[in-house]
């Protein structure tokens, strides 16, 4: 795993946040809404609503997936993100190291030039993309060992507490492609149009509230990540 004193060395104790998730089953996002627009906290819509589109990579064991299977308090995800249109041409796309550390979560971001996602795009051509970013040579490094696994779509809800305090979000019709080096037809593919993913976001000294204040939904906090939902999904 990359080492965790070089991914702190990039990320201030201010940047990480805690993120609690729930998975919603048998409720349609606009019925989710309406609980969490009911909650006492007054929250209101904060952002549009966008499509969210994510390539993951992972080592060749897949250790970033079996640490979250494990429940290792230490975790680290890699990932492409970008906004809108999954397929064709790219816009604005990001190269993402997401790090959680038990409940808190951070992640380290880099600009990447666009491109164009179809039956050409390969790890080859990503990996260009990569050397040609603003990317510290020892992430680059890292990032030569690692393979595609999956690409995953969903559509995601922003709303704010009136105080500010308190950040959710709600994601629902999650699509899963395998992800192969080359050679990608999209056609083996998953979806997920029966559940929702709320996730509360909150900074470290709002951590005292945020249970009194979660006890206001009728969910139950879960271990969610839709990567290794996509994974286990796809390969097992």
């Amino acid at each position: 795993m990359l080492s965790e004193t070089v991914l702190d060395r990039m990320q201030s104790p201010d940047e990480f946040r805690y993120e609690r998730k729930v998975v919603v089953y048998g409720m349609t996002m606009h019925e989710v809404e309406s609980i969490v627009k009911s909650h006492p906290a007054i929250f209101t819509e904060r952002h549009f609503p966008r499509y969210i589109n994510n390539i993951y990579l992972d080592t060749l064991n897949m250790s970033n997936y079996l640490d979250n299977v494990d429940g290792l308090s230490t975790r680290l995800k890699v990932r492409v993100r970008w906004y809108g249109n999954l397929f064709g041409f790219v816009e604005n796309p990001v190269l993402e190291f997401k790090t959680k550390r038990g409940l808190i979560g951070g992640k380290i971001c880099f600009p990447l030039k666009s491109f164009c996602l179809d039956n050409k795009y390969s790890l080859e051509k990503q990996q260009e993309i990569f050397k040609e970013a603003n990317i510290p040579e020892i992430l680059i490094e890292y990032l030569k060992a690692l393979r595609f696994t999956l690409l995953n779509r969903y559509y995601r809800k922003y709303f704010e507490s009136s105080d500010h305090s308190f950040r959710i979000t709600i994601d629902s019709g999650m699509e899963y492609y395998r992800l192969e080096s080359s050679n990608n037809s999209f056609n083996e593919r998953k979806v997920d149009y029966h559940s929702c993913i709320l996730e509360l976001k909150y900074s470290r000294e709002n951590e005292d509230f945020s249970e009194s204040f979660f006890n206001y939904f009728p969910f139950r906090l879960t271990k969610c990540s839709k990567y290794a939902s996509g994974v286990e999904n796809l390969y097992y």
